[in-house]
């Protein structure tokens, strides 16, 4: 079923909606752009860009972002950004689905994205297989995800 979210050409991972808006082939590599919608609640284990810079751009709903030891949030019209190499992850905090923009310099890691949702790999009892997948992409998974409850897993 095509996503009504982001458009026809958007895929869908854990409720995650991507739709790469700029790929890395009309760069030359230099970069890739996916609109991303998340829902509220959700966000990635902690884990490692080796090879790319990443700038989030908030369109809507809110986010709490831990980037190496540090937490703040961001919201429509705000940004972060996380230096390759850098430890992060994120939370949408807000009642509302979180629109942003995940911007990589170099692109390529788009492909991360389309292979997860046509495997349909879950987190955690996929992880061998994501894992696996995530290192081709130069991304190592470094603790759990972000928790309402539970904010040893950010500590």
């Amino acid at each position: 079923m095509k996503d009504t979210i982001l458009g026809p050409d958007a895929i869908e991972w854990l409720g995650v909606h991507y739709n790469t808006i700029l790929t890395t082939d009309a760069t030359n590599g230099a970069m890739s752009i996916t609109d991303s919608v998340s829902p509220p609640g959700s966000g990635p284990p902690r884990h490692i860009h080796h090879d790319a810079d990443e700038t989030f751009i908030m369109l809507t709903g809110d986010s709490e972002f831990w980037l190496d030891g540090e937490r703040f949030a961001r919201g429509p019209g705000q940004t972060a950004f996380v230096p390759r190499g850098t430890e992060h992850t994120f939370r949408v905090v807000s009642d509302v689905p979180a629109r942003h923009l995940v911007i990589l310099t170099p692109g390529g890691f788009e492909g991360f994205f389309v292979e997860m949702a046509a495997g349909q790999l879950r987190i955690p009892k996929d992880m061998t297989e994501i894992t696996k997948i995530a290192s081709r992409y130069k991304l190592t998974f470094t603790g759990p995800p972000m928790s309402a409850d539970d904010q040893e897993a950010i500590q």
